[in-house]
């Protein structure tokens, strides 16, 4: 199942609202933008931090990108010759080791991939299933607030009709905003946790 990415008791806080007038708006727009999010930067971060995460993979490659990202923890990689009937385990540092240099020695966000200690993983239909846990115990606070401000956004309708009055008339100007960017403020956090699979 999902994980939200806020509560509803955060996103209430952080909007000043006391009273339970929007709760149902609030409530509904939460899950959606949460799933936004985790589409938008190709990764959950919380559904697999307690979850195994089960990838598949076909070989014929020297490396498999994780689709969650950080990697807390390899349960087993398992090879079939089979086609996905059976499995068996391969050795970590033997047959596989995790690269997440990159990530830890830089603090980035990027991939974490598994490397062969051998030339390359031999290709095979379903040939390669990897169970491991991955993301953050708690949402980083700029995404958690790149949630909640895109909550905001929507509640506020933002995105679609602004009225104003040009100064010294009676005529009110009505304009549709028709941009499908995001708020550069959202953009620019939600960017930093982007996958990048290059």
């Amino acid at each position: 199942m999902a994980l939200n990415l806020i509560t509803i008791s955060e996103y209430k806080a952080y909007a000043g609202i006391k009273s339970t007038n929007y709760d149902k708006e609030i409530i509904g727009l939460i899950p959606r933008v949460s799933q936004f999010v985790k589409n938008y930067c190709g990764r959950t971060f919380v559904d697999y931090v307690d979850t195994n995460k089960v990838e598949y993979f076909n070989g014929g490659t020297n490396k498999f990108i994780l689709a969650e990202t950080p990697v807390i923890s390899i349960a087993s990689v398992g090879y079939s010759e089979d086609f996905g009937k059976t499995y068996t385990n391969l050795t970590e540092y033997v047959d596989w080791v995790l690269d997440d240099y990159a990530i830890r020695s830089l603090n980035t966000t990027g991939v974490t991939s598994l490397i062969t200690v051998n030339r390359a993983f031999r290709e095979a239909i379903r040939g390669y299933k990897i169970t491991y846990r991955a993301g953050y115990d708690d949402v980083p606070p700029d995404v958690a607030l790149a949630v909640m401000d895109m909550v905001t956004y929507y509640r506020k309708s933002d995105m679609s009709v602004h009225s104003s009055k040009a100064p010294g008339t009676n005529n009110v100007q009505i304009e549709y905003i028709s941009t499908t960017n995001l708020p550069a403020h959202i953009k620019r956090v939600l960017d930093m946790y982007r996958s990048d699979y290059t």
